[in-house]
């Protein structure tokens, strides 16, 4: 009878293909298991944050809409909550260092994410930053959350628009609206391209977040986020601005143009509708 004599390399290409598979089919496993585990979180988890101290109160809101994405729930209750408590902890070391002045009280930080947008693909919700740390006046900053939710990362307002996008256009779009709102704020300077001081926004300076739309799981728009100072002197305020859909379809990035479709509910000056409530 013949034997055969199964050369080694052979058998450890083998055995290392074979314990691949498993390794596969044990991350495979866990995945979903993993999966399952974060979204129960998110479903039972906290949507508010709230802690004071003699030297600062900080307190966080999130939309409930949030929960429907498990992944972005935990990182960004977990970062912002981490970040409000170093606020604390920098409030106590700098009004200790100041002598513990009690006459002002404690330093504010209020972060409220408002009422979330969403289409197939986008998450969208406006995170307002409310800063009192002394000084003349509180500052509030608006930012942009969005995620795309096929991806499961976060994206920037630059990623909604394709590489090498002419932004001449809408840039004119948005100054035109911003100007118009200018007319119903007594006092209001208008602005221009050429203007020294309160000039007309680029488009790369400025957050977004989607605006709802009369058409089920599409947004009519996007709501550009002007913060006091941006176009105008602390006094006349924020411009938050909604431009309709058909204002920048044709600049769109081809994995999102598709998100975009009729009308906004409201265009123009929405400033009084973002405020936080």
């Amino acid at each position: 009878m013949t034997s055969y004599r199964v050369p080694l390399r052979a058998l450890l290409l083998t055995a290392a293909v074979a314990a691949t598979l498993g390794a596969c089919q044990r991350a495979e496993k866990k995945a979903p298991e993993a999966s399952k585990a974060v979204a129960e979180a998110a479903a039972t988890g906290p949507l508010k944050y709230e802690s004071a101290t003699p030297y600062a109160k900080v307190s966080l809101t999130l939309p409930e809409a949030i929960k429907t994405q498990p992944e972005l729930y935990a990182s960004l209750y977990r970062q912002e909550v981490s970040d409000l408590a170093k606020y604390a902890e920098g409030a106590q070391a700098d009004r200790t260092e100041a002598g513990g002045d009690s006459a002002m009280g404690p330093y504010e930080k209020t972060i409220v994410y408002g009422d979330a947008v969403q289409t197939g693909r986008l998450f969208s919700a406006m995170r307002t930053d409310f800063d009192y740390s002394g000084g003349a006046h509180p500052n509030t900053v608006a930012t942009a959350l969005l995620w795309d939710k096929t991806e499961k990362r976060r994206i920037t307002p630059t990623d909604l628009f394709a590489k090498g996008a002419d932004t001449t256009a809408l840039e004119r779009s948005l100054c035109a609206a911003v100007n118009t709102a200018k007319k119903a704020r007594p006092g209001a300077q208008p602005i221009s391209t050429k203007a020294d001081t309160w000039s007309c926004p680029r488009l790369k300076d400025v957050a977004l977040v989607l605006a709802p739309g009369a058409t089920a799981g599409k947004a009519g728009g996007l709501t550009f986020l002007l913060d006091a100072y941006a176009v105008g002197p602390y006094a006349e305020g924020p411009y938050y601005i909604t431009l309709p859909a058909s204002a920048f379809q044709t600049l769109l990035a081809p994995a999102y143009a598709a998100e975009f479709s009729g009308q906004p509910l409201k265009t123009g000056d929405v400033t009084n509708d973002l405020r936080p409530k």
